[in-house]
């Protein structure tokens, strides 16, 4: 199946939320015929038609549900009127050819047997010609100099409230039975089209004539299916007309993309300027695809690779509680806008709720690393690409927004598809954490943990390679062993610092020439602690580190000097990381952990 089919899907499973509000919930799921948008101001009437009141409507109020026609939906400039609630300009007659749109679209739906008992006032106080009138006496508009009403608020949206009537909601844009009436009427209306073979549901249908835009909030305008270019080539020397290159059925057009607004605007997250939603088409809840599962915050953070996989394996057996009944399918999907008229799916999948919680519970497992305080975490794909392709503005790394979305799509790929992590992302981040001296502490301890997380999960792909998240001392790995020198070296200058200072100790300084010359710049760091730090040192701390970096040396004394000279590779940030790790312990920490 596709897209647009796994949409209708999901309206349908839905339709108990049709033209309801639920709280928690951005923007409500849509009757056929329908679309949501922001209210301007709001007019309160009688059974009679006569005005009772009107509010500016706050812009943090929710969005509300209106009646359009396809033409309506997707108008520019062209004057095309939304049947009920429209624009201050096409209520009031401002503009005549405007306005007269206006009333019949109105009048059409209120003389027709699919009329409704909210019409008939709404149609006497619009045709009665005071709400210029009503509004300027009520505070809301004001006349310019000129005597004329600003552009500003003739784009005003007018809806409508009918006190005084046996009816199940005064208010226009809750009404059910309203939205009912309109659907079927309108479906009346252009009932006359010749069927065409609907190629979402695959029946003889009603075609639509024009698609919905605004799926997604930043891009408005953007449409998924558009076929009104006829003078550029779009399709000709393939087909003789648009209807041959795709034919969607109104309804099932109406259903898809209501449904697909309803999830974006719901579930989507918004990366750079591209889209991704993950969904099950039965409402079950499905993880967020750029972040890690969410481990159960209740208990304490997991501080040892065991306790890390025990509480990734609760969350994966929460979600599989309701996820997997019968075996309910995710969807996931990414959008993004050429141009400001087209939507671009750039990305779409579909698995098997098992399939899905099976890929993601492997990623974290396998893409994790110390994160300080919060123990054990895998990090989040934005985290991974801010800090792989971003610069430091601020305090924060910053990426480019397009290229942020781009890269984070790379990586959903590789987490949904199980393919490998990628080099130049991983090779990134290794090489901005050679330089950790260019950024702040927060930063910096961040910085740390994704990359020895990408450079884990990179290995473990591309060479499947296991790395523990504890200190291996005899490891047999040479750039792992020069790792934990640099970090020896590191801590050994800043014990030997008064408790103010704060400058960044030798081994930091010359941690990027450290990982192209290993074994020469590390004797030079050691020549200077030894001369300029040591004596500040008691001698219990000097026969620690003495011992310690012996211990190192040992285990590279079956490299040559040439071998130990070698550029290093991405694994000295794992021994790095995890002897600095272990140097900042304290005894009293490292007896609770063998305990």
């Amino acid at each position: 199946m596709g897209l647009l089919q796994k949409a209708v899907e999901t309206y349908d499973a839905h339709k108990s939320r049709i033209g309801k509000y639920y709280d928690g919930e951005k923007i409500p799921l849509v009757p056929i015929g329908h679309i949501v948008t922001n209210a301007g101001i709001e007019v309160t009437i009688d059974a009679n038609g006569k005005f009772v009141e009107a509010r500016l409507v706050d812009k943090n109020e929710p969005k509300i549900i209106i009646p359009i026609t396809e033409e309506s939906a997707g108008r520019t400039s062209g004057g095309r009127a939304h049947p009920l609630c429209d624009n201050l300009d096409y209520v009031a007659a401002y503009n005549k050819k405007k306005h007269a749109l206006y009333l019949e679209e109105l009048s059409e739906w209120a003389n027709s047997k699919y009329s409704h008992p909210l019409l008939p006032p709404i149609l006497a106080y619009v045709t009665g010609g005071t709400i210029e009138e009503d509004l300027l006496c009520s505070g809301l508009i004001q006349l310019n100099d000129n005597g004329v009403l600003d552009k500003e608020k003739l784009k005003l949206l007018i809806c409508w409230r009918v006190v005084g009537l046996d009816v199940e909601d005064e208010a226009c844009w809750k009404s059910t039975s309203l939205f009912n009436a309109y659907t079927e009427w309108y479906q009346l209306k252009c009932g006359e089209r010749a069927s065409e073979l609907c190629m979402v549901s695959g029946e003889w249908a009603m075609p639509a004539i024009q698609h919905p835009k605004g799926i997604m909030p930043i891009n408005g305008n953007a449409k998924l299916i558009s076929s009104n270019d006829t003078s550029g080539f779009t399709y000709r020397g393939r087909f003789t007309d648009d209807t041959q290159a795709v034919s969607v059925g109104y309804a099932a057009s109406q259903k898809a993309h209501n449904a697909l607004r309803w999830v974006i605007g719901n579930q989507g997250v918004l990366e750079g300027v591209r889209m991704f939603v993950c969904w099950n088409p039965q409402g079950h809840p499905t993880p967020s695809l750029p972040l890690p599962m969410m481990l159960n915050r209740e208990e304490k953070p997991p501080v040892t690779p065991t306790a890390f996989r025990e509480n990734l394996k609760k969350t994966l057996e929460g979600y599989r509680k309701q996820l997997l009944e019968g075996e309910d399918g995710v969807v996931i999907a990414a959008f993004d806008a050429a141009t400001s008229g087209r939507l671009s799916v750039t990305y779409y999948n579909e698995l098997t709720g098992s399939d899905f919680l099976q890929r993601l519970y492997y990623w974290d497992s396998t893409c994790c690393w110390w994160n300080g305080m919060y123990g054990i975490e895998s990090p989040s794909l934005y985290e991974i690409v801010q800090f792989a392709f971003g610069t430091l503005q601020g305090e924060k790394m910053k990426a480019d927004d397009r290229v942020a979305g781009q890269q984070i799509q790379r990586l959903i790929a590789c987490r949904v598809d199980k393919s490998m992590f990628p080099q130049d992302i991983e090779r990134a981040l290794v090489e901005k954490a050679s330089n950790l001296q260019l950024y702040g502490s927060g930063n910096r301890a961040k910085l740390l943990f994704i990359a020895c997380a990408a450079v884990k999960k990179y290995r473990h792909d591309r060479f499947k390679e296991d790395w523990e998240m504890a200190l291996e001392p005899e490891r047999e790995d040479r750039s792992y062993q020069l790792g934990r020198l640099l970090a020896v070296l590191e801590k050994a200058e800043r014990d030997s610092y008064n408790q103010n200072e704060a400058r960044e100790p030798n081994a930091m300084r010359m941690q990027s020439a450290f990982t192209r010359r290993p074994f020469s710049v590390g004797c030079l760091v050691w020549e200077q602690v030894k001369k300029a730090y040591y004596p500040k040192l008691n001698p219990w701390l000097r026969g620690y580190y003495d011992q310690l970096i012996g211990q190192i040396m040992e285990q590279l004394s079956r490299y040559s000097e040439r071998e130990l000279n070698r550029p290093l590779a991405d694994t000295y940030l794992l021994g790095y990381y995890l002897q600095k790790n272990d140097l900042y312990t304290s005894k009293k920490e490292k007896k609770t952990e063998e305990a």
